[in-house]
């Protein structure tokens, strides 16, 4: 039989960091049936006095070429009996290691002040990386705070590497001002970003859920300022709001006083725009004075948006309809061998009030694989042909080979 794509998880609630990394170490090693060539690990801010110790006890038990991995508020694997379980705010360890024939596999650590200017030449960001942009890599990123210059990163990734796909999140804390850590092979840091580019016989598909559902019609930006919204279709944004929230339900102008948010169309060609279609950014403010509204990301006069609401039901009925998209769009190719899944700090049991709630969704269409991953200070994923840090989101990276 042909060497095959092997792909094996872990997941220990041992509260001790030894008997946690011997349970993962043990479980993931012994799944496999052929040496690994890559470890994903993410474990969790109960462990944050300890995230020093965690390479040199791996480096005990596992010998790995490539690992990268980081510490997250919340720890998703899936456990010996095949459960998924997202564990949040509790001592979790979850190990994923993979076996990949025919892919290179190329880790790197990139700081702040060594990411090029934006109108620098794509063999800037390839010398930075280090990678070949053909074949186009498959990137998993990890990334420190919002400091870490991740959003140029991204745009870099995206203009060097045409055709790749990224996915990845930020690391996280127990809570605000929380310490967080990046592994990069046998180093610890503090800050920038650990990431993985795989090249040859491997596909990253990526599933963004952004949990929202639209209001209202789509509307053009007639006037705008950076981020600040001064027209809609000629009239004045904020009017043309409170006309949208005075004609919903009870139940949904209820939820437009805290869950409301914009949808940004990333296609100016597309006629119909669909769920799927908007990147969802936060509003920051208004001013009723010139009735101008401030959102979370740059605005240009000629662009379309939709105000959306955020809930547990369309976060719900978001990921379910992405789910049942992928499923149908599966034409005959080599099955999945393993998912990651990198989820908003505000998701999970906050969100849904039962615990598992978008692994156990997604395990119910992709059944039988492991899943693995952390719940992120801000998730990485490709919406419209660019890859973006959105919040309030699952994203899911589903691994194979690319076959023939």
């Amino acid at each position: 039989m042909a060497d095959q794509m092997q792909w094996a998880n872990a997941l220990s609630t041992r509260p001790s960091l030894e008997a946690a990394v011997a349970d993962v170490v043990q479980q993931a090693v012994s799944s496999l049936t052929a040496p690994a060539d890559l470890g994903l690990v993410f474990i969790s801010s109960a462990f944050t006095s300890e995230y020093s110790r965690l390479l040199p006890l791996l480096a005990e038990r596992l010998s790995v070429p490539v690992l990268i991995g980081c510490s997250g508020g919340g720890v998703i694997g899936t456990t010996g009996w095949g459960q998924t379980q997202e564990l949040e705010a509790e001592p979790a360890l979850s190990l994923t290691l993979a076996h990949l024939p025919q892919v290179n596999i190329k880790a790197f650590h990139v700081t702040p002040e060594e990411i090029p200017d934006l109108d620098s030449a794509p063999d800037h960001w390839i010398d930075l990386i280090g990678v070949l942009p053909s074949p186009a890599p498959q990137f998993i990123l990890l990334s420190g705070a919002f400091s870490s210059g991740i959003n140029d990163l991204l745009q870099g990734i995206d203009f060097a590497y045409p055709g790749s796909v990224t996915v990845g999140g930020q690391a996280s804390g127990g809570g605000m001002g929380s310490r967080i850590a990046l592994f990069h092979n046998d180093q610890l840091y503090r800050e920038g970003t650990v990431g993985v580019a795989l090249s040859g016989n491997i596909v990253l598909e990526p599933i963004v859920a952004q949990g929202c559902r639209p209001i209202g019609k789509t509307y053009q930006v007639t006037k705008g300022d950076r981020n600040i919204i001064l027209e809609l279709d000629e009239q004045v944004p904020l009017i043309v709001l409170r006309d949208l929230i005075s004609h919903l339900g009870e139940e949904d102008r209820i939820l437009a006083q805290h869950s409301l948010f914009i949808g940004l169309a990333m296609d100016e060609f597309k006629q119909d725009l669909l769920q799927g279609d908007f990147l969802i950014r936060s509003i920051l403010g208004v001013d009723p004075s010139a009735g101008a509204i401030a959102i979370a990301d740059y605005v240009r006069p000629g662009q379309r948006l939709q105000f959306h609401l955020r809930d547990a039901q369309a976060s719900a009925e978001d990921l379910e309809f992405l789910l049942e998209n992928y499923q149908k769009q599966q034409a005959p190719k080599p099955s999945a061998v393993g998912a990651l899944m990198f989820s908003c700090l505000g998701r999970g049991e906050g969100l849904y009030g039962k615990p598992n709630f978008d692994s156990q969704l997604f395990r119910r269409y992709l059944k039988d694989i492991p899943l693995a991953g952390f719940f992120c200070g801000g998730e990485i994923g490709p919406v419209g042909g660019s890859t973006l840090l959105h919040n309030y989101t699952s994203v899911f990276g589903i691994c194979r080979a690319v076959g023939k």
